[in-house]
This record gives C-alpha cells, structure tokens and sequence, in this order.
C-alpha cells in the first residue's frame, strides 16, 4: 500500500553527504534496496528473492543502509510461515544529500546510480520507458549551474508531493556529463580528480 503523504517534506534543503553516507550509496544494490523500500515495506527475504540475491548479502546491505540512516526498520510482524521478520522502509533521506563533496572516489557513486537504473530497466521490461531524451549543450559554468538547479527545483517539487492515489511507479535518472571536446584526448574529459 502507498502512503499517501510525501516520503521527503518540502522545501528539500540538501547537505554534503558524511563519508558513511557516501560510502553506503556508492553501491548499485543499496540503491536497488532503497528503490525496493521506497513505496512498500520489505524483509530481509522479500529484497533477497527479489534481487535474486543471497539473503545473507542482502542483509550486509540492509545494515548498512539502517545505520546510516537510509532505512528504518519497522515493527517486528509474522511471516507466511509463521516465522518474525522485520520489513524495512526507506527514509527518502538520499534526496537530501549532495555527493558533490563526496570522499568516495570519483565516478563510484554515478556509476552505482547508473547500474541501478539499468538493473531496474531491465527488470520492468522492454516497454517500461516512458520517455527518453538525450541532447548535446555547449554551458559556461553560470549557465551549467542553472540548468542544474532548475532541474533539481522541478525534481524537487514532484519529490515533495504526496503519491498520486491512482499513479503508476516510475523511475528517473537525471544525468548530465561532460563530452569530449574534438582534438581532446580519449578519456580525459577534463574532469579533476575530488581533493
């Protein structure tokens, strides 16, 4: 069952990402888990058969994510079988963070985003896009910088909603990236390494 009520209440002020933090979503099956989590509650068992995962990889994971704040574990409850288990939530805390500063090295943390969007792609099937868009920009850093906050300000505003009661679960990914310029050498997109 959906929650009626927005995971993250607006205005969404963001904050650098603790190493921790970092750290903990620098994996494409944490982002999977917190994917999974976000609109329904889920036991260790339900991620595992899910993912086609070990459950006890799986739990590793889990762990993870609670300590840092990106699951919360909910009232301990009866299974088919009769067995307790406990279901997980997430928080929607990860909208919150920026990674900008982010200790984990860099190119992990896209890359764990980039993997998870194209595992849950494929597991929705062939059909499942609803759109695509792709285009070539050519932005001084002002107008980068803008593009990006008005970006964020219009993801923003639909994180901050509550779920439509008659809506269908959609995922996106934003991603914008340098391009090598002609006469630039393979590979060095002049990306600077994080201090």
């Amino acid at each position: 069952m959906i929650s009626m009520k927005p995971t993250i209440p607006g205005p969404v002020v963001r904050r650098p990402a603790t190493a921790a933090e970092a750290k903990a979503l620098a994996h494409p099956l944490r982002m999977r888990i917190l994917r999974l989590c976000l609109d329904k509650a889920l036991t260790n068992k339900q991620l595992a058969e899910w993912l086609g995962k070990d459950p006890g990889t799986v739990l590793h994971h889990v762990r993870t994510l609670v300590s840092t704040g990106f699951l919360v574990p909910g009232e301990v409850r009866q299974g088919d079988k009769g067995a307790l288990e406990k279901p997980y939530r997430a928080t929607g805390k990860s909208w919150t963070l920026s990674l900008e500063e982010s200790p984990v090295p860099v190119g992990v943390d896209a890359q764990a985003m980039l993997e998870a969007f194209q595992a849950e792609l494929a597991e929705a099937g062939p059909d499942a896009a609803s759109g695509f868009n792709r285009l070539a920009l050519t932005l001084n850093k002002a107008s980068r910088e803008e593009l990006e906050s008005k970006v964020l300000a219009i993801l923003d505003d639909f994180v901050t909603r509550a779920p439509d009661p008659d809506g269908e679960h959609y995922g996106l990914l934003f991603a914008m990236h340098r391009r090598r310029s002609p006469g630039q050498d393979p590979g060095s997109g002049g990306v600077e390494p994080r201090s």
